[in-house]
């Protein structure tokens, strides 16, 4: 017989508040991490039912490609609410998203089958994040301690906990993260199709020419540089040890200067985007 299906999470332990994840993880809300997300969403959308169902949804008032301010602020804002919201915001924002992502589903012309309720798609994209914010850490401080690194994995499960990953599906300890973790890159294919979306990404094709002038060339070095090297090889990215030297070289000096900015300058986009998101929920207003 079966195991019974657990429900999705209604409740969760109190969040920390701004202040207290940067007493236990410096730097972790800070704006700078903001260098790595061009990885991250490379890892993310490198599962092909996630790629395809990013490039091909119709929902484009959440598109990256057509409203790239408001997508940015849709996803820190979730990121924002995970992290920091209390169960009415986490549940809130749920409904908000599954809206967009109702309409989310491969058609018969798609090369690949997705649904965005999918939980297990939402499991990797949750375990993406996880990866990141664990990855950025360890390049700004060093590698964590295991205690560190376990407190931090028990945190961050809302990340997929907050949309319709169950608890029971999150992976219960590190270690059966990691196992989760390497078995799922096995996984991971870049076609040309989803290469050429995640280039224009990279290269901040998406921003005004003016940004996308000033920033694109460097956007794509650090997302090379995130990047885990089977990675970079599926974006056809080259990557040679003057570049990784340029790369360690460039995080030290942005990662020193950071940490003379007071905190709530460092933490100002997420501190921001959750006020603005508690306010458009006192007010009723579109959160997505």
């Amino acid at each position: 017989m079966n195991a019974p299906v657990s429900s999705l999470q209604t409740q969760w332990p109190a969040p920390l508040t701004a202040r207290e994840w940067d007493k236990r993880f410096p730097g972790i809300l800070d704006a700078v991490g903001l260098v790595a997300a061009g990885a991250n969403i490379i890892m993310q959308l490198a599962l092909p039912p996630v790629g395809y169902g990013v490039a091909e949804s119709r929902v484009t008032s959440g598109s990256v490609f057509h409203h790239p301010f408001k997508r940015t602020r849709t996803t820190l804002t979730y990121l924002a609410v995970a992290m920091l919201g209390n169960d009415e915001e986490k549940q809130a924002y749920r409904m908000a998203v599954n809206r967009s992502h109702a309409q989310v589903r491969s058609t018969d012309d798609s090369p690949v089958k997705y649904n965005a309720f999918d939980p297990q798609l939402q499991l990797w994209v949750a375990a993406c994040l996880y990866w990141g914010y664990a990855d950025l850490l360890e390049k700004m401080h060093g590698k964590l301690s295991r205690e560190q690194a376990q407190e931090l994995y028990r945190l961050a499960e809302p990340l997929g906990t907050t949309l319709q990953v169950r608890a029971d599906m999150w992976p219960a300890t590190l270690d059966e993260f990691d196992a989760y973790w390497q078995e799922n890159l096995k996984n991971l294919q870049i076609d040309d199709y989803i290469r050429g979306v995640l280039l224009d990404i990279a290269d901040l094709n998406f921003m005004p020419a003016p940004i996308k002038l000033i920033f694109g060339r460097f956007n794509r070095f650090v997302t090379a540089g995130f990047l885990p090297a089977e990675m970079r090889e599926q974006m056809h990215l080259q990557w040679s040890d003057a570049q990784q030297r340029r790369f360690q070289r460039v995080l030290s000096l942005v990662f020193r200067v950071n940490r003379f900015v007071p905190r709530v300058v460092r933490q100002a986009p997420t501190l921001l985007l959750m006020r603005d998101f508690r306010q458009r929920l006192r007010n009723s207003k579109s959160m997505v």
